[in-house]
């Protein structure tokens, strides 16, 4: 039997912390948030309280989740901490994204900017590498994310990356299908027997 030990217990968000973004994109991170709360996952986030960061720590705390934030010393005072959750304090941006990264079982990437293409294409590397198989799932309202998807397939069009890295994300349109996917994908590891070291950074 599969050893239960190996079940998605946390997932980590990647997302804009810009209190200018589409008011929907920020209503819908409040609402995934709620959902990781529902189905007993624990948040880790970036630790800011603004913008769809923010928004989805708020919804999973309000719901009754776990969360815990991350975030460097230097960004305290432009993203504003969310205090009603637990937060630790780094000392860097490589040590922020590494503790996340290791607390995490899966991965949500909601709309965001310059620093979550950052956070995610470095995840597709690691993924690329073969340094992780984690989940990782994109809510991708009206497209957003396209133009990414477009990049990576014409990166393996021209044969600069390979075909499998296609197959390293789902995307979901509606908000209220993450959780599902993420869900789904795992028990599809699970199901499997996947060991449970296809999932730590070696």
């Amino acid at each position: 039997m599969p050893d239960e030990s190996r079940r998605l217990a946390s997932v980590c968000v990647y997302c804009g912390s810009s209190n200018d973004a589409d008011p929907r994109y920020i209503t819908d991170a409040h609402d995934i948030g709620a959902s990781f709360a529902r189905a007993g996952l624990k948040l880790i986030y970036g630790g800011g309280g603004v913008g769809l960061m923010g928004a989805t720590a708020r919804g999973a705390h309000a719901a009754g989740g776990a969360v815990l934030g991350i975030i460097p010393t230097f960004l305290r005072g432009r993203e504003q901490p969310f205090d009603d959750v637990e937060t630790v304090i780094v000392d860097n941006m490589h040590e922020r994204k590494m503790m996340m990264f290791e607390r995490s079982d899966a991965f949500v990437v909601l709309p965001g900017g310059i620093g979550t293409l950052e956070e995610i294409v470095e995840l597709l590397s690691w993924r690329r590498l073969d340094l992780h198989q984690k989940p990782i799932v994109f809510h991708n309202p009206g497209g957003f994310w396209d133009p990414l998807f477009e990049l990576i397939r014409h990166t393996i069009d021209a044969r600069l990356t390979p075909p499998t890295l296609a197959d390293a994300w789902r995307a979901v349109e509606k908000a209220e299908d993450v959780t599902p996917t993420l869900l789904a994908w795992d028990e599809e590891i699970y199901q499997t027997g996947a060991p449970a070291a296809l999932r730590q950074l070696t």
